[in-house]
């Protein structure tokens, strides 16, 4: 008798498209790398629509360094961006680099290739309009009169923009300035020029931030200050109205110690958590001991970390920035993030040897740096990455984070 044999029915093949969209998404709120969710999202074009759609944490920045490479910084690896040459930029601002040029300054977006074009530094929009130098004589030299502002440094060859901040699609503000001292200048993007109140007093302006719809500066002073923006009646152009104090600082300044060594300072502003913190970073220096020829040499570096109390106008000094938050510390571009989605520590600071030559009050002992890590619980450095390094002090191109958008 023969038995008649039913052949059972294919399974259907599943498909990684067939991946529920919230596990999807899961997946991709575990992976800190920008490079990781680009593969990621190059899978299929159901995974590519719900990387876009997802909500997730962003992800870790790149290094850039000043020779145009970069860097993932969690897995040491070179990061390259196809098709794409940046080996011109100059500085970099959040997701932008920054490539000022004789006819404008232009920033570009990596990730999404995104262009805008700024004035050229050459462009200025002077208020009052009229606005000349004024000097005096001191013992048959001329000196700037009564201060130094904007006017006393315009026509010098080493200006150059130190900080720059789009705020918003409308607003961008800049810092620029020689050595120590530059002054707040502010521009549409696409305009013609950028616009500067010409008899304010130029600062050592140390940061810049664009915090709950306000900018706020801090100088070497550690006096916090608001800058009161308005717009020109016939361009429309966004302008410094007045610049005022919020918060009075109780700064400190390079002394020489007993032991021949002395603290110099930088400071940066950042947000956290919705409050607006300026860390203080301490650069311990080895100084030569009387009549004994040599250079300061830079060592160690200490952070205290302060929080903006606006009702009482003062900083309060905080212990911890908890144990989900890291800071990302650069001159050119500073950031909060949570990490803890990721599996890691929080309560570090990662920061980078990023001196201007022409603002520094000390040398290196070396050739070259790294990024390194201050862990706010033990005050302590940890070790910095040997396979990334770059020269210290190459000046006007640091390095810096560059934060990567998902959007």
């Amino acid at each position: 008798m023969m038995v008649a044999y039913k052949k059972p029915h294919p399974q259907p093949q599943s498909s990684w498209s067939d991946l529920p969209l919230d596990i999807v998404g899961l997946v991709l709120s575990l992976l800190p790398e920008y490079a990781d969710r680009a593969v990621f999202a190059a899978v299929c074009p159901h995974w590519r629509a719900a990387a876009r759609q997802q909500l997730v944490p962003p992800p870790l920045p790149l290094l850039a360094l000043p020779d145009g490479t970069f860097y993932s910084i969690l897995y040491p690896r070179l990061y390259s961006f196809p098709g794409c040459g940046f080996a011109g930029y100059e500085s970099v601002c959040g997701s932008w680099l920054v490539f000022p040029r004789d006819d404008g300054c232009f920033l570009v977006n990596p990730f999404s290739r995104a262009t805008v074009t700024l004035p050229a530094l050459s462009c200025v929009r002077l208020r009052p309009p009229n606005a000349v130098a004024k000097w005096s004589l001191e013992d048959g030299s001329k000196v700037a009169d009564p201060y130094i502002t904007w006017m006393h440094i315009n026509t010098s060859e080493k200006l150059h923009i130190s900080k720059l901040i789009p705020c918003s699609p409308n607003l961008v503000a800049a810092l620029v300035g020689i050595g120590h001292t530059s002054q707040i200048l502010l521009c549409q993007p696409g305009a013609s020029s950028w616009s500067v109140r010409a008899y304010d007093q130029c600062k050592g302006f140390e940061d810049m931030a664009f915090y709950q719809g306000k900018l706020y500066a801090i100088a070497n002073d550690e006096n916090l200050l608001v800058v009161n923006i308005s717009q020109d009646h016939s361009t429309g152009d966004p302008q410094v109205s007045r610049i005022g104090q919020i918060i009075k600082g109780e700064p400190w300044y390079p002394v020489v110690l007993e032991d021949n060594t002395m603290p110099c300072k930088k400071l940066y502003l950042v947000e956290s958590h919705g409050a607006l913190l300026m860390v203080r970073r301490a650069i311990w220096c080895r100084v030569p001991g009387p009549g004994v020829p040599g250079e300061v040499i830079a060592g160690v570096s200490r952070f205290e970390v302060f929080k903006a109390d606006f009702e009482h106008s003062w900083w309060v000094k905080v212990s911890t920035m908890g144990d989900d938050q890291v800071l990302f510390l650069g001159r050119r571009c500073s950031r909060a993030m949570s990490v803890s989605q990721y599996g890691l520590s929080g309560d570090y600071i990662f920061f980078l040897d990023d001196d201007e030559e022409n603002r520094t009050d000390y040398c290196y002992d070396k050739e070259n740096t790294s990024f390194s890590a201050y862990d706010m619980r033990s005050s302590s450095v940890l070790p910095a990455c040997p396979s990334i390094f770059w020269k210290c002090c190459d000046e006007m191109r640091l390095a810096a984070w560059l934060f990567p958008e998902d959007r």
